[in-house]
């Protein structure tokens, strides 16, 4: 028991540790653009001109193009895994493949975006811009490289983890309560949608929030395809960047008020992650 608290207490300390130390680095960039940091649209490293408006909207947006696409995917394939519609060993086979697609390497992802995945969505931007045009998501013509590729690979690569996290969850639901829903009269698909599904409900939702921590401080995939153009536009189909992908790019070049707001950004990026695994706790324990 103690050495459990000990363990609790010692990550606290951890993330303590890393909120102060990218805050005190932060501190310059703070002071002098404090919380119109968060508004300013505007990013010229050489006349030290900083706002991570176009970032902090990338990092959302492309986050939530992953969860939309990945959540009904996961959950289905959550459901196929686990409710017996294949036999046991193809189950335990898929599952085993699902899961692997975790240990991808992102940079492997990257480069496999650059090279089929661009050109492949490509044509449907094109087809998005020219039917679709007059609404502000589909506003401009496609440039290759940019937010919605950036919300495919994101896709894919959160799967896992709503996949793997949801099929433990519904296989966890004991198999007297569907016997006991089959015996009342239930069908297969009613028995899911009625006593599977929301029994394992607040397991599900916890997968989908760590599923979108984990996406927006996705870093060297999104920045393979995403485009790192530091504007902002509401359009899906043009370039953009995030957080995660910024830093990476300019990191290294980075001195004196730059490093200072890149130091900023990360507080940002930190500060969201944390709200959204609060949210997370939040709402599951409201479910339970």
């Amino acid at each position: 028991m103690k050495l459990t608290l000990i363990a609790a207490l010692g990550v606290a300390a951890i993330l303590l540790w890393i909120a102060v130390e990218i805050g005190l680095e932060a501190m310059p960039a703070i002071q002098q653009y404090a919380a119109g940091f968060l508004i300013a649209t505007r990013w010229n490293p050489v006349k030290d001109i900083y706002g991570a408006l176009p970032q902090i909207y990338g990092t959302l947006v492309s986050s939530l193009i992953g969860l939309l696409l990945a959540v009904l995917a996961g959950i289905g394939v959550a459901l196929l895994l686990s409710e017996d519609f294949l036999p046991r060993p193809l189950q335990s086979l898929l599952a085993l493949l699902v899961e692997l697609l975790a240990a991808i390497p992102s940079v492997v992802y990257g480069l496999w975006g650059i090279f089929v995945l661009v050109p492949l969505l490509k044509p449907l931007g094109t087809w998005l811009h020219t039917y679709l045009g007059w609404l502000p998501i589909f506003s401009t013509p496609p440039s290759g490289p940019g937010m919605l590729p950036a919300g495919v690979i994101l896709a894919i690569m959160i799967l896992p983890t709503i996949a793997a996290v949801s099929r433990h969850a519904l296989r966890a639901v004991p198999d007297e309560w569907r016997m006991a829903a089959l015996a009342l009269g239930a069908t297969r698909w009613e028995t899911i949608l009625n006593l599977v599904l929301p029994v394992a409900g607040s397991s599900i939702l916890g997968a989908v929030l760590l599923a979108l921590g984990r996406a927006m401080s996705e870093t060297m995939a999104v920045t393979m395809v995403i485009g790192s153009a530091n504007r902002l536009n509401f359009s899906i189909l043009a370039t953009a960047n995030t957080i995660a992908s910024l830093i990476a790019n300019q990191f290294a070049e980075a001195s004196g008020l730059h490093i200072a707001a890149l130091m900023y950004t990360a507080l940002i990026l930190f500060g969201l992650t944390l709200a959204i695994n609060g949210l997370a706790e939040l709402l599951v324990g409201r479910r339970q």
